[in-house]
């Protein structure tokens, strides 16, 4: 519409509205662009079964996961994309780290992504070496004996020894039975609240059990 004074074009206010949320709208993405690596940069799916650690949670991990790595140490995670992004935001240390996930959205990180369905774990790629990762952690998508037995396959032919698994309390005894691994103090949270608790499992002295 025109103002009846000088005829200059003037937006209306439907139209002012619009363009601020397109510029916001803007700037969002370029913010996600520059944060691309913080926890909830790409959006939890609950109908893949997604739901990301609050930033404190994935913090204690993505730290207890480099500490048990060590210095130049090789970091798998499993279907636990919250702790590979906390981990890149931590890089300051010296490691490498990959993040096998179903969902592609994460091929946003390039090289370090690697498709994975859990039905077929042993479908890897081939610079995947047996027994190459210092640590291996998992967040198994669905609480069942064969979701976790399944990913119990490919995280004993990734790691050389130490495993980091979070899942349900109710799975402690398969998580002993597949992984020999036994549930440690440290109890993580969650952005949203979960029906089932949930619990951390190792097979090596740490932190977490403290």
């Amino acid at each position: 519409m025109f103002d009846s004074d000088d005829d200059s074009p003037q937006l209306s206010a439907q139209a002012l509205a619009a363009l601020q949320e397109f510029y916001l709208e803007q700037q969002q993405k370029e913010t996600s662009v520059v944060d691309k690596f913080s926890v909830g940069a790409i959006e939890e799916d609950w109908q893949l079964s997604q739901f990301w650690y609050s930033k404190e949670t994935a913090e204690s991990l993505a730290k207890e996961v480099i500490s048990a790595a060590g210095k130049g140490g090789k970091i798998a995670c499993i279907s636990a994309p919250s702790i590979y992004q906390k981990l890149k935001e931590l890089q300051n240390e010296d490691f490498s780290a990959f993040v096998l996930e179903y969902d592609r959205r994460f091929s946003v990180y390039g090289d370090e992504f690697v498709f994975y369905d859990y039905k077929n774990p042993l479908n890897l790629p081939e610079h995947f070496e047996p027994n190459s990762f210092d640590i291996v952690v998992a967040d198994p998508p669905y609480l069942s004996e064969e979701c976790l037995s399944k990913t119990a396959e490919t995280v004993k032919f990734l790691t050389k020894g130490r495993i980091l698994l979070c899942t349900g309390a109710v799975m402690e005894e398969q998580a002993a039975k597949l992984l020999g691994l036994r549930m440690c103090k440290f109890i993580p949270k969650h952005n949203r609240s979960l029906a089932n608790e949930f619990r951390c499992y190792i097979n090596y002295e740490s932190s977490l059990d403290s």
